[in-house]
């Protein structure tokens, strides 16, 4: 047992190591998936007070936030992968835009949560700026 012990620490360390350079990116998208997480629960809160429901917070819409969070570590590690091994002469930089794509995703996610909770018609106005310019640029492409 002690020696299964040693391979697994070793294994785990290693990956560490491995994964080390892209901490800050891994850091950052999972900062932003947990503020979205908390100012979806308070947006759900406020949504179902001004309605006159009851409110309850759901385990599987957690889990679907945990899964999320795994798939986005998941994606940066597999860009980074790509990135580092195998289109090394490239340059893409792709772990960074996939981390960026995420954040974009999660801030404007959080701005519609700002917007249920506070109903401030700045944060209704960046929202729906921010999804005018994508359809833009959706459409440009």
């Amino acid at each position: 047992m002690a020696i299964l012990s040693k391979y697994v620490s070793g294994l785990i360390a290693a990956l560490a190591a491995l994964l080390c350079p892209i901490t800050p990116l891994i850091i950052t998208a999972s900062l932003f998936i947990a503020i979205d997480f908390v100012t979806g629960i308070f947006a759900s809160y406020t949504a179902a007070k001004s309605s006159g429901q009851r409110w309850r917070l759901e385990s599987r819409k957690a889990w679907r936030t945990v899964y999320k969070l795994c798939f986005v570590v998941t994606g940066i590690v597999m860009t980074w992968l790509v990135d580092s091994y195998v289109l090394d002469f490239m340059e893409l930089n792709l772990a960074k835009l996939f981390t960026g794509f995420v954040c974009g995703v999660e801030l404007w996610s959080f701005v519609e949560n700002a917007a249920t909770i506070s109903h401030s018609r700045l944060f209704e106005w960046l929202g729906q700026w921010i999804k005018r310019k994508l359809n833009i640029k959706m459409s440009d492409e």
